[in-house]
């Protein structure tokens, strides 16, 4: 078992919880790597929209944002991700007890992460639906990565929470981008209509939302690659992919980085929840 930190930010305060080794709180860490890995550092920072305006809310309506360090089999694990409060802890809970606590061999440890990934996110999106009905799934993000050996990628996001990583200055969008079917079966005509009735709120000129679609899939972390930004709908219904990794990429320091991204959506007047993860690698 490693460390884990699930950590939320009410407006610009944090709280901070830590399970597992060391008790010391900090907004970014400096990650002690072997020699052969890629260092890296993260800050975060999450702000609730609403409070902002309003001047006052309830813990339960921030994101949560999660780092977690594991070693399985002389593998060492990064998981790190960002979650609106319906999904709230669910499917990091899934992967502690499925994925994190289970004895795993080396050569297996991306396809496993993959599945449990995309196994997490499903049981978590069918018990929301359960719970709360197919409209509130429309509205459910995140977006989470696992970096493993500090040489590979998994990551997986939901809704419009993002993965973008920068690669000698341009943003790529690490979960691709969502395409609908040309020809789709009635039944699944019948569920796209419904979907089309959730997006009908969005804002005008902005990419079709994937509502509750679930996509993961890894990637290699070469010598290119500068850093990651995990981020909600609040930050990018105000800015485009370059345009964030523009702003930031003269930061160093990650939690600077963070601050400022946030901060800039809120100067950009975004209307959802902004919350936002920087990983950089040195």
């Amino acid at each position: 078992m490693g460390f884990y930190l699930n950590l939320k930010l009410k407006a610009f305060r944090l709280k901070q919880f830590l399970l597992g080794h060391g008790g010391r709180k900090r907004k970014h860490k400096k990650l002690a790597k072997p020699s052969w890995m890629v260092p890296m550092r993260y800050g975060y920072h999450v702000v609730e929209h609403n409070m902002i305006s309003d001047g006052f809310s309830d813990d339960s309506d921030f994101d949560s944002v999660v780092a977690q360090r594991e070693e399985i089999d002389n593998t060492e694990l990064y998981y790190f991700g960002i979650f609106d409060a319906l999904i709230g802890d669910r499917v990091t809970n899934f992967m502690q007890s499925h994925f994190f606590d289970k004895k795993l061999q080396e050569p297996h440890i991306t396809r496993k992460s993959k599945e449990a990934l995309k196994r997490a996110y499903l049981s978590v999106r069918a018990k929301i639906r359960e719970e709360h009905g197919l409209e509130e799934t429309c509205r459910m993000g995140s977006a989470c990565v696992m970096v493993i050996n500090g040489e590979k990628l998994v990551v997986a996001n939901m809704g419009d929470y993002r993965t973008v990583v920068c690669k000698d200055g341009i943003a790529h969008q690490a979960t691709g981008t969502y395409q609908q079917p040309r020809k789709l079966h009635w039944s699944r005509r019948l569920f796209a209509g419904h979907m089309l009735a959730c997006l009908s709120g969005s804002e005008a000129g902005a990419k079709p939302s994937r509502g509750s679609e679930v996509v993961v899939r890894s990637e290699w972390i070469d010598s290119d690659t500068e850093f990651l930004i995990l981020a909600s709908n609040g930050i990018w219904e105000v800015m485009k992919q370059q345009e964030a990794v523009n702003l930031i990429s003269h930061i160093e320091d990650p939690q600077e980085a963070a601050e400022c991204l946030a901060k800039e959506a809120l100067v950009r007047m975004s209307k959802s929840n902004i919350s936002c993860l920087i990983i950089r690698f040195d």
